[in-house]
């Protein structure tokens, strides 16, 4: 086996997280794919990954190489569609919220694999922060301003947000008319992945957006769980109007403080900076592009 068909072994460790998985994904013997990556540790004089009984990581060398060699095999798929007129084939790894990805993606996701058959799309649901190179993920998907990272964030739309509540709620605890006018309210507060509190409420207020840290009836990460609660009428909830657009028509909650509405929320694509793009990320790009993120 030459030197590229070994770094594509070793890529689909890394992405698989398993000798067996990535094995039983190339059509080869699980020992065949430890033997491939001993060699490539022999030949480099580093070691590659990191074995445990649960999973197989990257080593900080390991994830070096694993982007130098991301970089060749894409280069050389790159190549190779322009002379051949080919489409792009291969595994595409994005991170993405559940709810965003049911909204937007699954709607036109016939549509791009119509486009680009060859292209297994893999979707993990997830609000945290991801590491994209040890994890094999190729870009996320996320609703807020991207933190200043070492990745490219490509903004692709935003999104109105609102403050609701159930009419039950509203009706023991009255309705607010101002952001000032929450004493003895409660918030079904989200708590964040990046800092690890919970959000307060934000409202626009002549044209500045201020906040209001108001009490929670609890805490959670689930979007799913927040609507469910404040169906129940258990507190307000701030999210975007999306995601909430059938409980509004239909009457299980109603928006409040609509004159002082929360800050839309941009929706980002980020991807490495130092990573040349593949064939197949750069046709997802496009299409994603194309997607109007909006409500």
């Amino acid at each position: 086996m030459d030197r590229f068909e070994e770094m594509r072994v070793f890529t689909r460790v890394v992405e698989m997280n398993s000798f067996s998985k990535a094995a039983e994904a190339l059509g080869l013997p699980a020992s065949t794919v430890s033997d491939i990556i001993k060699r490539s540790e022999n030949r480099l004089g580093i070691k590659l990954l990191e074995r445990t009984t649960r999973i197989v990581a990257p080593t900080l060398d390991g994830q070096v190489w694993y982007r130098k060699c991301l970089n060749i095999i894409n280069a050389v798929e790159e190549a190779e569609t322009g002379f051949q007129g080919s489409l792009p084939r291969g595994r595409l790894r994005v991170d993405v919220h559940g709810t965003l990805a049911r909204y937007f993606l699954l709607p036109h996701l016939e549509h791009f694999r119509s486009e680009c058959p060859g292209i297994e799309l893999v979707l993990s649901e997830g609000d945290r922060l991801v590491d994209l190179i040890r994890e094999g993920v190729d870009c996320v998907l996320r609703v807020g301003v991207p933190e200043d990272s070492d990745l490219i964030a490509r903004q692709l739309g935003q999104l109105p947000e609102v403050t609701v509540a159930s009419p039950a709620y509203l009706a023991h605890h009255g309705m607010p008319r101002s952001p000032d006018d929450l004493d003895g309210h409660r918030v079904i507060a989200y708590l964040s992945s990046q800092t690890g509190d919970a959000l307060p409420l934000y409202f626009t207020i002549d044209g500045r957006e201020e906040q209001r840290q108001i009490p929670a009836s609890f805490v959670t990460t689930g979007a799913d769980t927040m609507l469910v609660a404040a169906r129940l009428g258990m507190g307000l909830i701030q999210a975007p109007r999306y995601h909430m657009a059938a409980d509004l028509a239909a009457g299980r909650l109603v928006e409040v403080l609509a004159d002082t509405p929360p800050a839309p929320s941009p929706v980002s694509v980020l991807y490495p900076r130092d990573r040349q793009l593949s064939p197949r990320l750069q046709v997802f790009l496009d299409w994603l592009g194309s997607i109007e993120f909006t409500t």
